[in-house]
Order: structure tokens, then C-alpha cells, then sequence
């Protein structure tokens, strides 16, 4: 690392040029790149999406969730049949399912029809049909019942009137939050850098996304985790290594001399920080599922830019402006923050106290996590005060079963009607469904096969539906032709989760390995890996208690609970999650072990780490707080989820986790926490303490 940085002593305005080539290149190609991204979250060789794709190709809809019609008052039923005819006559290629099809898609004056429009590519698969299917209702409006266009898709995905959220304004909401934090930690013209080095590692992460663009299909979700993501790793490794230079300058140091010593110190924190997180990372790409890999490259990216950008261009600038930035307030900050001394003495004191406690307070917290539910929300956790989500919980409360707005799809071989009718009154008849149909007409063949629609009698992602989704597979002639996006949650749990565990192991042992190298230590990397289990696994609980329960989610967001966890929000959580807590795990133990080195006091050592980081790491994670809330902000209710426990999740983990619990288990361990054996630090190549 020192060579590193005679370096970029030596090289400064090379390296300004060459990040702001970067930084010019990321920003000029940005609106390209976030055009090449995709929204299919596709699983090859999974049953249910391979039939959803059959669907699809033969019938140019379907695999998504239908749009409906709704009306209410006399003549309901025969106001969106009408409707629903017209809409076949407009719209080329449309299918439907009225009342007079299937007669429990009406009931007590209200009514409902199912319409499958062409999908086209992009986020909103109805983008084109939904607003030819609201002239239409326009148009048809007479005396009759007023007929509203609704569906589980528009309200998923925030209604109509949502918007477009581009990834700028998601940007300049986690910025002003963290430029707020730094200014305050700072207080002078240093406060700029970690946002001016974020902002050149997202734009360089943004030119290198371009180019995995062109190797692998990239999901939309990524610019979202890239920029804000990015925006708080890189502060936060800027903040360690100008915290540390800026230490180093009060003590007297030169300032060229200050910034050598920050890059021994806290740059190898950076970097072993940085590869650990990418290593997590790694999880996800592991994972057999394209969008989820492609989430995983992405986030690769993210620390590996960050890295970059903070061991060259942050040592760059404060060699060349270092000391003029410390206006107002000079060199006269404390190194060590009162506070977290006091913070620190007092959990050295009461060690045991202060690991009872707080063990007591993350177990509680991770408890709803046995409760945890895995799919799509249910309809009552994306409902609204909006016309279109009143108008479908009426209907669903007057008796139409809540399995319309997400049908069960079945293949089902048939050389007539008459058959396809047979097998359609056949799954009608099994415990848990509310109807089935076998519409007849071309939109309905697949192929030499017909398809039946059928209806949970419960949301499919309740217990009770998916209990009777089961079923429905099981009595299907091809339990492998049973499509619908229900199934598709079903199936995508099995794929993710069911080698889970290999994958979690993996990166466990690999994490390992390089905090015992970093740290020198056996017990402080196992000490690290254990907490790190306890916070994702409160994390976990946490959203399942504001998601899947209801317990805060409508004070803090409008929503109801969804009665289940978005299935892939657990896995992106851990793989980010876990480099993240690393993160400050490694500066703080990096401290202490520095500490340590120099006086040989494992108590001192635990006050010293501490009260040289704790108001560095709070000050972080406050900024990857308001990234995440930043990103909470987005229509979607599944990157909502996602953003809850991130956000909460690197709040507890930082305060209650790394602030108290891991200092305590430190100072109980004693001087084992400084120990190497010897075979592992041969195979590590370091030598023991």
C-alpha cells in the first residue's frame, strides 16, 4: 500500500485526468445504459415460467398478470362484458374472460372480466394496452354502471399515476442526505470529497455496466443498487481514509507523509473491506437465475470501483488540495470522539451485561424470521385509496373470488371444447379453488392444447392458496404445464433457496479466510461471521414484522401488510447486507488490532478502536441509511421491500451490533482474539503475533 501510494504521489494529475475521462465517459453514455437494461426476471427450466413462455409465444399475451375490468351497480355483469367485447374488437390479439363465461365473476351487483392484452417489452408489460383500453372505456361510457380498468400488475407497481422514478432523482435524495451527514462530520470544504469521489465511481460503474450490457442481459433493479449503493460505499471508504489522513495532519505529520500513512492504515481497511463485499456479492451470481446474476455482477462492480477511486483519486486530491479543504475548521477535530470513549469504557466495564442485552434485543428481532413468508405481496398489501384498487377490493369484498387477478393457468390436452369443458370442471371441483373455465376461440390454444383458467377461492399468495395451488398441480394432467405467476413464485423459491445453503457456505469460508489474513487473527474473523448471521437474521425480522405483518407499514409507507416477502428480496438483502456489516466490522477490528500492536492491551485496545471509529462508522451507515430510504421511495413495492431492510438492517447492525455487541464479545475474549495458529497462518502467509 505504500508503494501504492508513492505512486499516486507521484502521478496526481495523471490520475485526475484519467477518473474524470471516466467520469465524462459514465455520464455522456448513462441514459444508453439504463436503455439497455431489461425487465424480465426470467427462470429457465423452471415449469411454471417455461409454460408462461409457451403461453406467451402461441397466444402473444400472457405470463403476467391480467388486466381487469370492474364495475359495480344493476347491470354490472353485462357492463363489462360489453366493455370487454369492445376491447377485443379495439385491441388485436386481446383474450377475455366475462361473466357470462364463468358466473362467479360476478356477484351482488358487481362484476368482473379478465383481459390478457399483447404484452410488450419494458417495465410495464401493459404500457401500450392500457391507455387503447381506457379510450375505449371513454368511448363506451353510457347510462350503465361506470367500468374501471384495474389489475394486480398497475397496482404492484404504484398505479397509473406512479410515474417513471429515473435513478437521478433516487440520486440526488441519497446525496443530500449524505452531503447533510458530511458537512456535519466535517464541518468544512473536506466534505465534498467523499460525495466527489462517489459521484466518479457511480459514473465509472455506470460505463462499466454499458459493457456488461453487451455480454449478459442486465435487470433494471441494478442502476437503482449501483447508484445508491455506490453512493454510500464510496463515501464511506473515503470518509476511513480522509478521517485517518486528517488525524495524521493534527498530529504533526507532513501532509504528503499524512496521506502515505492514511493509505498503510486505513487503506488496507478499504481494501480488504472492498473485496469482502464483493465477495458477498458473489453469492448472487452463484445463484442459477439471470436476473439474479446479473444483480450480482452489478453489484460487483460497485466495490470494486469504489476501491479503486478511493486508493487513487482521494490521496490524488489531498495531496494537491489537502489542507485547503480544511476551511473552515482546520486540523483542531478530535481524533477520538468523547462520546463513543465513554460509549466504548462503559462496554468494557459491563461486558456481559452488555452481551446479555443486546443478544436479547436482536434474538426478539429475529424471531418473525421463523414466520417468514416467500412470494408476491397479496392484494390487500398493494391496496390504495386510488379509484382502480377500491373498485377490485370491492369487488373481491362483494364475493368475486381474489384469485382473479392472479389465475392459475393449465395446459391441458384437448382435441374439442367438450374436453377442455370436462378438465375445467374437474379442477373446479378441487378443495380451494372458486371456478375454472375453458374459454373457447384461438386465443385459448396452445398449441395442439387448450387452456384452462382457474381461480384460487384465497389470495394464491396466502397459505391457503398456495395449499390449494398445490393441489391444482397435482390434479393437472401435466403438473409441469401449470403456468401463472403464482406458480412461478412457487417454483422460483425451490430454484433460489432449495441449494441455498452451499452458496451461503461458500462465501462464509472465503470471508473467512481473508479477515483472518487482514486481521491475523482465528477468533475476531468467527466472532465477525456469527454477529454478522445475527444482524441479517434481525434484518429479516424486522421486515417481516413491517412487511409481511402490517406492523408500521402503513404509517411509514400507505400500505398494507402484504402477507408475504418478495422471494428474491431475502437473497439480494444477504449478499449485500453481509459485505456491508463487513465493512465496518473490518475498520473497527482493523483499529483495534493496530491498537492492540502497539501497547499489548486487549481492554485499551477494545476503547481505542472504538473511540476512533464508532462516530465514523455511525456517521456511514447513517449515510447508507438515507441511500436506502432514498431508494424506499420507488413505486415498486418489491424494491420497497428491499430497501426497508437494507436501510434498517445496516442501521442496526452498525449502532447495536458493532457499537456494542462487538466490542463486548472483544474484551471477553481477551488476548484470544490475537491468536493465529500455526497451520492457518501458513496457509495464509502471515506471520502470527
Amino acid at each position: 500500500m505504500t508503494r501504492l501510494a508513492d505512486w499516486v504521489l507521484g502521478h496526481r494529475l495523471l490520475i485526475a485526468l484519467f477518473w474524470m475521462a471516466i467520469a465524462v465517459g459514465g455520464a455522456v453514455t448513462a441514459p444508453t445504459t439504463t436503455d439497455r437494461l431489461g425487465y424480465e426476471f426470467a427462470l429457465p427450466d423452471q415449469p411454471a415460467y417455461e409454460t408462461n413462455q409457451d403461453i406467451l409465444a402461441e397466444t402473444g399475451n400472457g405470463g403476467e398478470d391480467p388486466l381487469l375490468l370492474t364495475a359495480q351497480g344493476d347491470g354490472a355483469a353485462a357492463a363489462v362484458t360489453r366493455a370487454a367485447e369492445q376491447v377485443v374488437r379495439t385491441a388485436e390479439g386481446a383474450r377475455v374472460v366475462t361473466p357470462d363465461q364463468a358466473d362467479f365473476l360476478a356477484a351482488d351487483d358487481t362484476a368482473v372480466a379478465v383481459v390478457y392484452p399483447r404484452v410488450t417489452p419494458g417495465q410495464e408489460p401493459y404500457a401500450a394496452a392500457v391507455p387503447a383500453i381506457e379510450k375505449v372505456l371513454e368511448n363506451g361510457a353510457g347510462d350503465g354502471p361506470q367500468v374501471r380498468l384495474t389489475g394486480f400488475e398497475l397496482l404492484t407497481e404504484g398505479g397509473e399515476s406512479s410515474g417513471d422514478r429515473g435513478v437521478l432523482a433516487e440520486v440526488l435524495l441519497g446525496g443530500g442526505g449524505a452531503l447533510l451527514v458530511l458537512v456535519l462530520v466535517f464541518g468544512s470544504l473536506l466534505a465534498g470529497v467523499p460525495l466527489l469521489v462517489a459521484a466518479v465511481a457511480i459514473l465509472g460503474t455506470f460505463l462499466a455496466l454499458l459493457g456488461l450490457t453487451g455480454l449478459t442481459d442486465v435487470v433494471f433493479v441494478v442502476q437503482y443498487l449501483v447508484a445508491l449503493i455506490g453512493l454510500g460505499v464510496a463515501i464511506d471508504y473515503s470518509l476511513l481514509l480522509v478521517t485517518r489522513w486528517r488525524e495524521e495532519l493534527a498530529d504533526g505529520a507532513e501532509n504528503d507523509q499524512a496521506v502515505r500513512t492514511a493509505m498503510a492504515t486505513a487503506g488496507h481497511s478499504v481494501l480488504f473491506s472492498g473485496v469482502t463485499v464483493a465477495v458477498s456479492l458473489a453469492a448472487l451470481v452463484l445463484v442459477p437465475l439471470p436476473f439474479l446474476r446479473s444483480i450480482g455482477f452489478g453489484g460487483l462492480l460497485i466495490p470494486l470501483f469504489s476501491v479503486a477511486t478511493v486508493l487513487t483519486l482521494v490521496p490524488a486530491l489531498l495531496s494537491a488540495f489537502g489542507p485547503k479543504l480544511l476551511w473552515p475548521r482546520g486540523t483542531r477535530a478530535r481524533a477520538r470522539s468523547p462520546f463513543w470513549t465513554r460509549v466504548a469504557k462503559g462496554v468494557v466495564h459491563r461486558r456481559w451485561p452488555t452481551i446479555a442485552l443486546t443478544s436479547v434485543v436482536l434474538v426478539l428481532l429475529a424471531l418473525p424470521v421463523l414466520g417468514l413468508s416467500l412470494g408476491s405481496p397479496q392484494l390487500t398489501g398493494v391496496s390504495s385509496s386510488s379509484p382502480e384498487s377500491r373498485s377490485l377490493t370491492a369487488a373481491v369484498d362483494a364475493g368475486v373470488p381474489v384469485g382473479v387477478v392472479r389465475p392459475v393457468d393449465v395446459v391441458v390436452p384437448a382435441d374439442g371444447d367438450g374436453e377442455a369443458r370436462d378438465a375445467a370442471e374437474e379442477l373446479a371441483g378441487i378443495d380451494g379453488v372458486a371456478g375454472a373455465v375453458a374459454p373457447e376461440g384461438d386465443g385459448w390454444q396452445v398449441g395442439d392444447q387448450r387452456l384452462v383458467q382457474v381461480y384460487l377461492a384465497e389470495d394464491p399468495a396466502s397459505e391457503d392458496g398456495r395449499a390449494a395451488l398445490d393441489r391444482v398441480r397435482d390434479a393437472a394432467p401435466d403438473a409441469d404445464a401449470v403456468g401463472g405467476t403464482a406458480a412461478e413464485d412457487v417454483d422460483f423459491v425451490g430454484a433460489v433457496y432449495g441449494n441455498i445453503i452451499w452458496v451461503v457456505l461458500a462465501v462464509v469460508v472465503v470471508t473467512f479466510l481473508l479477515l483472518a489474513h487482514a486481521l491475523r487473527s482465528l477468533w475476531l474473523p468467527v466472532k465477525a461471521l456469527v454477529l454478522n448471521v445475527i444482524s441479517i437474521a434481525a434484518a429479516y425480522g424486522i421486515t417481516v414484522l413491517i412487511w409481511q405483518d402490517g406492523y408500521g407499514s402503513d404509517l411509514l409507507f400507505g400500505q398494507e401488510a402484504t402477507g408475504a416477502v418478495t422471494a428474491w428480496v431475502p437473497i439480494a438483502a444477504f449478499a449485500f447486507l453481509f459485505g456491508l456489516s463487513m465493512d465496518y466490522e473490518v475498520f473497527i477490528l482493523s483499529r483495534m488490532r493496530e491498537a492492540y500492536d502497539d501497547h499489548g492491551r486487549t481492554d485499551d485496545a477494545v476503547v481505542d478502536g472504538i473511540a476512533h471509529t464508532g462516530r465514523l462508522v455511525t456517521s456511514a451507515a447513517l449515510i447508507l441509511f438515507l441511500s436506502f430510504v432514498a431508494l424506499a421511495t420507488v413505486p415498486s413495492i418489491d424494491v420497497k421491500i428491499l430497501a426497508t431492510t437494507l436501510a434498517l438492517g445496516i442501521l442496526l447492525d452498525a449502532v447495536v451490533v458493532r457499537g456494542l455487541l462487538a466490542p463486548a464479545l472483544v474484551a471477553v475474549l481477551g488476548e484470544a482474539n490475537w491468536t493465529l495458529p500455526s497451520p492457518l497462518a501458513r496457509l495464509l502467509r502471515v506471520r502470527r503475533s
